[in-house]
């Protein structure tokens, strides 16, 4: 209860440094966060329209990137726990590489890695395989593609990208198509978590719409917590997960199509997905006592509409989205139709600060009780909320950042709170620090959670 006080006292007290610093117009404020309200853009790459692209622009390489530093600290009160004292010493590099080919088009390579140093501090012997394959390093390759202009109105991209659906911030209801890396829940944003996927995606530009096509022939799915790490549920390993051949055959690839409008005030748009369900579900390989079971991934349609509209210094937004296929553990053969309906506020009347809160409805048609039963956990109606604060002091080089996210409507399937600085101590060097509090929920990942909670420090160098 005392994190809650806390979480409440550090929001009214932002509230009433915001109340007397002033108010500016929404335009203003959206312009000084850089576009955030920007429901339709694609956060993962730097996609270049048509208007951006100057004939006059030399063609030529550009090279940027960081190198981040970050450390967690863990204060759980279990000092005979691995997790305890410090979780992560991380050094990470990112680079990308870009190549202005002509006028209209161009090409961008980009790759991340790092090696967490606190397994070697601490002993490796104390962690599962499991853990030291997934956390003690990684190599992956980022936004990776070829974009240019086919016509005046037609406009390719190939490669490993990223594509963002539906105006949420917080939380996700049309947004299918990119998988998340879950392993640290509530330590970063969700426009943070978002994987690339190899795609070919066609737009088309007729008025205020865009008609896009995408073909995906690589298939991911979320990276999630580790058996044997702070935030695994269960006392077991999980069974195998399969992938369906590796995610590069034609008849295993996803498909989707988006129609996207985009005019004065507000924007609308409609969605269909051809994908595989990024959770998967039990299925008897081998049934009799010596019953064996592996992790499948359910085919799925997913048919979307999203709207925002802009009132003054508000910003209302809604997504709907229809499910059909799913699939649970304890209820095999059967499929189901889920309706996910989500709705957000955005308030940027006061100076240099966004408030804002979301939230969704998942409703299961024709729902089994069996489907309660630990194996899937999944209740008829499931409800999640989202609430963030952002505020700008100093010029712009100080932030606060106060975020909060429950399952369940009274948080009785778990919830978070993230409070953070970032400071720019130079143009190329920021730092950011910060805690998250979690509290435990009656299901799977939110389970016996509420010990992690963690003090966490990023020092960032970009260039």
């Amino acid at each position: 209860m005392n994190k809650v006080f806390l979480l409440a006292f550090l929001v009214i007290m932002g509230s009433f440094a915001t109340v007397f610093c002033g108010q500016d117009t929404f335009a203003q404020a959206q312009e000084e966060m850089d576009g955030f309200l920007d429901g339709f853009e694609e956060e993962g790459g730097e996609e270049v329209t048509r208007e951006e692209v100057s004939e006059d622009e030399p063609s030529g390489w550009s090279l940027d990137g960081e190198i981040t530093f970050t450390t967690t600290f863990n204060f759980s009160p279990d000092a005979s726990s691995p997790w305890n004292g410090f979780t992560m010493v991380r050094p990470e590099g990112e680079v990308t590489l870009k190549k202005r080919i002509s006028p209209a088009w161009q090409a961008q390579a980009s790759v991340r890695g790092f090696y967490d140093l606190v397994y070697v501090l601490r002993g490796r012997d104390d962690y599962t395989h499991e853990v030291l394959d997934d956390y003690e390093k990684e190599f992956e390759v980022l936004d990776t593609f070829v974009q240019g202009s086919l016509t005046k109105k037609l406009d390719v991209k190939i490669g490993r990208q990223i594509v963002v659906w539906g105006p949420l911030f917080n939380i996700r209801v049309t947004d299918v198509l990119n998988p998340l890396d879950l392993r640290l829940p509530g330590l970063t944003d969700l426009d943070v978590l978002r994987l690339p996927v190899t795609m070919l995606k066609l737009d088309y530009f007729f008025g205020s719409w865009d008609l896009s096509g995408m073909w995906i022939p690589e298939i991911r799915f979320s990276k999630r917590p580790a058996f044997g790490s702070d935030f695994f549920p269960f006392p077991m390993r999980m069974p195998t997960e399969e992938s369906p051949d590796n995610g590069f055959e034609f008849d295993d690839a996803e498909w989707a199509v988006a129609l996207l409008g985009n005019f004065s005030g507000w924007d609308l748009g409609f969605h269909w997905a051809y994908v595989y369900e990024d959770q998967p579900h039990a299925f008897v390989v081998s049934p009799g006592p010596q019953e064996r079971r592996v992790l499948k991934h359910a085919r799925t349609h997913m048919f979307g509409a999203e709207g925002n509209v802009a009132l003054g210094n508000w910003l209302l937004k809604g997504e709907i989205a229809l499910f059909e296929g799913l699939e649970y553990s304890n209820t095999p053969g059967v499929d189901y139709w889920r309706l996910d309906v989500g709705g957000g506020l955005e308030y940027a009347g006061f100076r240099e600060t966004i408030i804002s809160i979301e939230a969704v409805n998942r409703h299961i048609f024709d729902h089994d009780p069996l489907l309660e039963l630990p194996g899937d956990e999944v209740r008829e109606n499931e409800f999640q909320w989202a609430f963030r604060f952002v505020r700008d002091f100093l010029n712009e080089t100080l932030t606060l950042f106060v975020v909060a996210s429950t399952f369940g409507v009274k948080a009785d399937d778990g919830a978070f709170e993230r409070l953070a600085l970032e400071y720019d101590i130079t143009d190329a060097i920021a730092i950011m620090g910060g805690v998250v509090f979690y509290q435990s929920g009656d299901k799977g990942r939110f389970k016996n959670v509420s010990a992690n909670d963690r003090l966490f420090l990023d020092l960032t160098y970009s260039f």
